[in-house]
């Protein structure tokens, strides 16, 4: 049997991008890539980061201003700040394997924005519909502090589920009874003021988690995930917001 490219094949795609493994381990993922759709999208994604990646990949002296801005909108300049000072720390312990985790962390973190998915069920025949669930999905389940509001006037609905991290506070929103076409993020608002997008996505014209719809994936939630500099003991609340302005639904935090 092949070894596994690296602690999960799954996590590989970062170390890919940043282009750390061998050739042996290059193409056993390769292999992986083949048939696993959620790592050729992650990887595509990633092609457009790659002098931010390699920078951290080199991981050069701490507090780089350069690496902070360029991570400084997505998702936040405090948890860029966070990033740079966890590359640097593990700079000074570093081993292959460490690479590989710091490879995975930089795609769920830095690349919050992406990990947006709709649980779906039925056989339409499309790739979403395979036996695992979505990534975002997945975590939710696991997550035990969750918090969930429904707006009396848009009549939203949504659930955020938090843990806490080193960088700050990783968040996962379950989102129903929302209609398209809509662009969205999600808003960390802090006790201070202070407010952080967590994570952005669309809603197409059918929408998420419409009871009876007759549009089969319309019946089912949404799923973002990302993070926010914030501790969870920082935030007071977090706010749906659609990008023309208007509050979908509040969630205290």
């Amino acid at each position: 049997m092949q070894e596994s490219p690296g602690p999960n094949e799954h996590e590989t795609v970062g170390a890919y991008a940043l282009g750390i493994l061998d050739d042996a381990e290059a193409t056993a993922f390769e292999a992986h890539l083949a048939g696993c759709e959620w790592c050729a999208q992650q990887l595509d994604e990633l092609a457009g980061m790659e002098p931010m990646l390699a920078a951290l990949a080199d991981l050069p002296g701490a507090g780089t201003p350069a690496i902070g801005e360029s991570l400084s909108a997505r998702p936040s300049p405090r948890l860029a700040e966070k990033l740079v000072v966890e590359v640097d720390e593990r700079r000074k312990v570093r081993s292959r394997r460490s690479l590989f985790g710091l490879a995975a962390s930089i795609v769920l973190i830095v690349g919050g924005p992406l990990a947006v998915y709709a649980a779906t069920g039925g056989s339409d025949g499309s790739r979403a519909n395979e036996a695992t669930a979505p990534p975002a999905q997945t975590l939710f389940s696991t997550m035990t502090d969750k918090n969930t509001a429904t707006d009396a006037t848009t009549h939203v609905t949504a659930t955020v589920a938090t843990e806490e991290k080193a960088w700050g506070t990783h968040a996962v929103l379950q989102l129903g009874n929302v209609k398209g076409p809509l662009k969205c993020s999600l808003i960390a608002v802090g006790k201070n003021g202070e407010r952080e997008t967590v994570s952005t996505w669309s809603v197409p014209n059918w929408g998420y988690g419409i009871k009876n719809a007759t549009r089969a994936e319309a019946r089912n939630p949404l799923y973002v995930q990302g993070g926010a500099a914030f501790t969870p003991s920082e935030i007071d609340h977090f706010e749906v917001m659609t990008f023309t302005g208007k509050k979908l639904v509040q969630v205290d935090a």
